[in-house]
């Protein structure tokens, strides 16, 4: 599990979205430098290859590309909060999407809808998963890419939010699946919810409920 560094800089950031009553272009704006941050970070635990380019003076530079299988995956809603960001880091890039919805009477994770790259088996993956609560959702996508041949070591699990309840059942059941994430919480209360805590992510980012109700 990789944690960002607890910069001033992005604990400031947290303070803005993490308040009640800021506004939603506040929300998405100051989200979106986190999920930048995130991604970035996610790509650096992607394999690179050895390339070698001539630089303008002539001279010959031993640096790294990147590789050239990787595929995102967005656990719907608040997954797609990330979808812009990492197209316009990774131009082409090919992205996927799994609804998983909590079954009201079960509590259980329910897959209702995948869609994913044709080759997503033979290259890494992005599962971009913002809120990492119980961490049943983010079992059930990694499900869903096993199934489609993607090695959980493949795979880097994009989240914004965790619970450690969250990240040592994911830890458990998949201890080759590499997670990066912006804040570990206090834990969560008799509701599920992170505490500290956001908020629905997905309803804040794209404007669905009054910011003051999150």
């Amino acid at each position: 599990m990789l944690l960002l560094p607890q910069t001033n800089q992005l604990r400031a950031l947290h303070t803005v979205i993490r308040d009640k009553n800021a506004s939603g272009r506040d929300f998405e704006v100051y989200s979106r430098r986190i999920i930048r941050l995130l991604l970035e970070a996610g790509l650096d635990l992607l394999p690179f290859e050895k390339c070698e380019v001539t630089t303008p003076v002539g001279e010959t530079y031993h640096g790294l590309a990147f590789t050239p299988r990787v595929s995102g995956v967005s656990v719907v809603r608040a997954g797609e909060s990330m979808e812009a960001e990492l197209r316009d880091m990774v131009p082409g890039i090919s992205i996927g999407k799994i609804l998983i919805q909590r079954d009201k009477r079960t509590k259980q994770p329910e897959l209702f809808y995948k869609h994913l790259p044709s080759d997503i088996g033979a290259g890494h993956v992005l599962l971009m998963e913002p809120m990492l609560a119980t961490g049943g959702s983010a079992l059930a996508a990694l499900d869903v890419l096993r199934e489609a041949g993607v090695p959980d070591g493949n795979v880097v699990l994009i989240n914004f939010l965790a619970s450690p309840a969250g990240l040592e059942r994911v830890g458990l059941a998949a201890p080759d699946v590499k997670i990066v994430t912006s804040s570990i919480e206090d834990g969560m209360n008799e509701n599920a919810f992170m505490v500290p805590g956001i908020g629905d992510f997905g309803d804040r980012f794209f404007g669905t409920v009054p910011a003051s109700t999150s």
